[in-house]
């Protein structure tokens, strides 16, 4: 039987959040092998005037509570990712970076905020192979000092806030300032990391401090936290804008951690970055990356980020069949589905990093005419041996294929206000902790381990190799869905890695296409294909289908997963709000 701890503090949760929550009392109906997260019975939450959907009950209230003071869609991403930087250390923060697609209702307009963290200028495209020409391992790479990039979310919290804030700046730190000073509850989650990572993160003095009692103990669920360095940190930010993040004694603090971090094995790992890389950095608004499914268009954030792309690939990929032919529990589905994926990861590996460094055809991959020709190379009942990278129009050079994957520490969260903006938000650290490095109270990316570490592969360069100020290729999928010409439908994204691609675009099949109510959608069991195994989620009717699609000439894994979907379907009688059962997150509205 699991320990019914983390279900009693989750009701006490409820019942502190007050009535903007609409939440059934959660339950513990699974408990993930590799303890990650432990699944909460939820329902559909609707609401009428707004919503805000993140990974957590405190960020969720925090973001709802700035639209009833007379906010709006960007007040509360910022307010809701602040308090996330306390909450869910070991997902995202102002130390990480992230993409942020924003729908201007009024205007009809799309923006994606690009918020990825930059290598430093000094950064070299060998920075993570060895002396002899081999690639790190991963644990050596991703912690110390010279994983980190230099941080984008701030920046980008501050382009949002100038284009679409209502609210002053500073109001939005309150909730984030109040929590770092008076503590908050350790969640279920945040405890399992603490205590499942204490032996990689021990070696970090800031994190032992902060997270660890004297004996080395995990804090406990229920435990009491306080910031009071992440507190000042916040005040400053709020007081003098983010140029007390980028320049000062705060930047001063970061350039010190980088270059003095220390390694899994405790030997020194210094990174590149200075001082003017910071003073450097800039968040840059890109248009979004639209394709169309069905009666739907589909959009969400452009190169650097594959997420978009590999969505409206997949989806581009399965638009042949007819919306009854890709019926729910159906071995054929999921087969049509996995290949699908394979062909969309095989262009993204090939083709997709950052656009100011490669030459990324972006509209050619999702051409309705090349994605038709992708399709037709799929076969109805027998997986393709090995698939390969496509020709799609406007590719410029042979590409070396990178099949590199991100890992999974990261967060989203999905909001419309009563104007009708909406934002889908995705932010991240990378691994859980990130690089295990610390300053000004907050955790410090390991993003540039998204990078290719080899360079070169078969004596042509990799467009996601490592190059000083390059942005690393990601697969967040903040997406809007709209139907018709410019009717929003959904707002949709999750953590998760490489894996966001599928558990987004699985999640989308099953709410446009089957019909499953929202919340319904994002708990379906994840089918993921990236190009190496089929994973097919356990503990859900998916696994199922392990010996068919076997049969089919899949190599199939049975696998636990780590998806946190936050979605906002716009229906007919209000806004239905879905937030993944394998984590805490919750809607919030009125």
């Amino acid at each position: 039987m699991p320990d019914l701890k983390p279900t009693r503090l989750l009701r006490i949760l409820v019942s502190l959040l007050g009535p903007f929550i609409a939440l059934s009392v959660p339950s513990i109906a699974a408990t993930d092998p590799e303890g990650e997260s432990q699944r909460i019975e939820k329902h559909e939450v609707v609401t009428h005037r707004y919503m805000v959907v993140a990974a957590n009950p405190l960020a969720s209230q925090a973001g709802a509570d700035m639209i009833a003071r007379g906010g709006g869609a960007a007040d509360a991403a910022i307010a809701a990712q602040l308090v996330l930087n306390l909450v869910e250390p070991q997902s995202s923060g102002l130390g990480g970076g992230g993409f942020l697609t924003f729908y201007d209702h009024a205007a009809d307009k799309i923006i994606v905020y690009d918020g990825r963290e930059t290598a430093p200028a000094a950064d070299t495209p060998n920075l993570f192979m060895t002396p002899e020409g081999q690639p790190l391992r991963f644990l050596d790479a991703a912690v110390g000092g010279r994983p980190i990039g230099v941080p984008g979310i701030v920046r980008l919290l501050e382009a949002v806030h100038h284009d679409y804030g209502k609210l002053p700046w500073a109001k939005l730190f309150e909730p984030a300032i109040k929590l770092a000073e008076n503590g908050f509850a350790v969640s279920p989650r945040l405890h399992w990391w603490l205590d499942s990572a204490k032996a990689f993160l021990s070696s970090s003095p800031d994190l032992r401090a902060q997270y660890y009692k004297p004996d080395g103990s995990p804090l406990q669920v229920g435990d009491v936290v306080k910031s009071p360095e992440l507190a000042k940190t916040l005040h400053a930010i709020a007081d003098h804008g983010a140029s007390a993040f980028y320049t000062g004694p705060l930047a001063e603090a970061i350039v010190k951690a980088v270059n003095q971090g220390m390694g899994v094995d405790g030997h020194p790992t210094p990174g590149a970055m200075t001082l003017d890389d910071l003073k450097n950095y800039q968040a840059i608004r890109r248009d979004a990356v639209c394709g169309s499914y069905r009666r739907y268009q589909v959009c969400g954030a452009p190169p650097p980020s594959a997420g978009a792309i590999g969505v409206i690939e997949i989806l581009g990929m399965l638009q042949r069949y007819d919306p009854l032919q890709l019926v729910p529990q159906s071995a054929r589905t999921y087969h049509l589905f996995i290949e699908a994926s394979r062909r969309a990861f095989a262009d993204r590996d090939a083709f997709i990093g950052d656009p100011a460094f490669t030459d990324t055809p972006a509209k050619g991959l999702i051409d309705p005419n090349y994605l038709l020709m992708r399709s037709s190379t799929i076969g109805r009942d027998q997986a393709t041996p090995a698939v390969t990278p496509g020709n799609p129009p406007g590719r410029h050079a042979a590409a070396a294929p990178d099949a590199t994957r991100e890992q999974a520490g990261t967060s989203h969260m999905s909001i419309v206000d009563e104007a009708g903006n909406a934002v889908s938000f995705t932010t991240t650290v990378n691994m859980p902790f990130g690089s295990h490095i610390m300053a000004g109270g907050f955790i410090l990316n390991d993003q540039l381990t998204d990078f290719s570490f080899r360079p070169d592969i078969d004596g042509a360069p990799a467009a996601n190799r490592v190059q000083g100020g390059k942005r690393p290729r990601s697969s967040m999928a903040p997406l809007v869905v709209f139907e018709g010409r410019r009717h929003l439908r959904l707002v949709i994204g999750s953590p998760g890695g490489s894996k966001i691609i599928d558990y987004v675009a699985l999640a989308t099949i099953a709410h446009l296409d089957w019909g499953l109510d929202i919340q319904s959608a994002v708990d379906h069991g994840n089918v993921v294909d990236t190009g190496r195994d089929t994973e097919l989620e356990e503990d859900t009717p998916v696994a199922a289908f392990a010996d068919a699609l076997t049969n089919m000439g899949h190599h199939v894994v049975v696998m636990s997963e780590t998806s946190g979907l936050d979605a906002i379907a716009l229906m007919k009688d209000g806004l239905h709000g879905g937030a993944d059962n394998r984590r805490e997150g919750v809607p919030v509205g009125e």
